[in-house]
């Protein structure tokens, strides 16, 4: 296996309580030839406090930038500018990667300059395991694929862009688009579990349902008529599960 540098970003903001299950992750791989960049958006908890504590046990080529961005996909960006790895791959501050992810990244990575490596998620809820899932490049035009288990290599980043900042939870799946819409990305599947995703931030909610439809549409995978009805759907939902009695169940 080449011994090729990897870069893992987290980004983070008010993470004290969950980023050290995250900070571990990183000090456990069995793959250490690993740069790690932490972007905090100015967090005004124990988040510095907690990674400092960890700094020591960190990867050497280790750096930390705390100040003020325009959201997690800002923060992203800033990552992947600092970034020397071959592959980055992106971590958030309450996930985890499993002890052997950036090693298995490494052994399936095809050496193609344009290629995003991924593999398959364990989803929890509510603190249980819910799902072990992957999602086959081949339905993007439907489906995103499990993004926390990226590995993108950093020339796709400069080739062919990094996230759009005007998504709010969905940059993630305009950019896979973008790379597979390009014919030129290699996506390489792992059938490994790569990451421990835990369901409740924007992108499962229905902003995120409503996203994901709209950069659908603008890719023009999803017809207007369509995204329309998706997108009044949606707003139905969370209008009756918002006003919805309490104690009464789903249907």
């Amino acid at each position: 296996m080449p011994e090729i540098l990897v870069t893992i970003l987290t980004p983070c903001f008010n993470s004290g309580r969950t980023i050290e299950k995250t900070l571990a992750c990183i000090e456990n791989q069995t793959y250490t030839n690993i740069e790690y960049i932490i972007v905090d958006g100015g967090s005004t908890d124990d988040t510095l406090a907690v990674i400092e504590r960890h700094r020591d046990r960190l990867p050497k080529a280790f750096t930390l930038i705390s100040e003020k961005d325009n959201g997690i996909y800002d923060a992203m960006n800033k990552g992947i500018k600092l970034a020397h790895g071959q592959l980055i791959g992106i971590v958030n501050s309450d996930d985890c990667y499993e002890h052997d992810t950036v090693e298995q990244a490494v052994r399936h990575y095809g050496g193609n300059l344009y290629e995003v490596v991924y593999g398959m998620q364990r989803t929890y809820h509510d603190g249980r395991e819910k799902a072990v899932v992957i999602y086959h490049h081949d339905f993007l035009p439907q489906q995103m694929i499990t993004h926390p288990t990226c590995f993108v290599t950093k020339g796709t980043y400069e080739r062919f862009g990094a996230f759009d900042t005007q998504y709010r939870s969905a940059a993630d799946y305009d950019l896979m688009l973008r790379y597979f819409k390009s014919t030129q990305v290699v996506f390489t599947p792992v059938y490994h579990v790569l990451s421990n995703f835990h369901l409740g931030g924007m992108s499962s909610s229905q902003t995120g349902v409503r996203e994901n439809a709209l950069v659908r549409f603008r890719h023009g995978y999803l017809s207007g008529k369509r995204y329309r009805f998706l997108t009044i759907k949606s707003y139905l939902y969370e209008f009756l599960h918002k006003n919805r009695p309490a104690g009464k169940g789903a249907e």
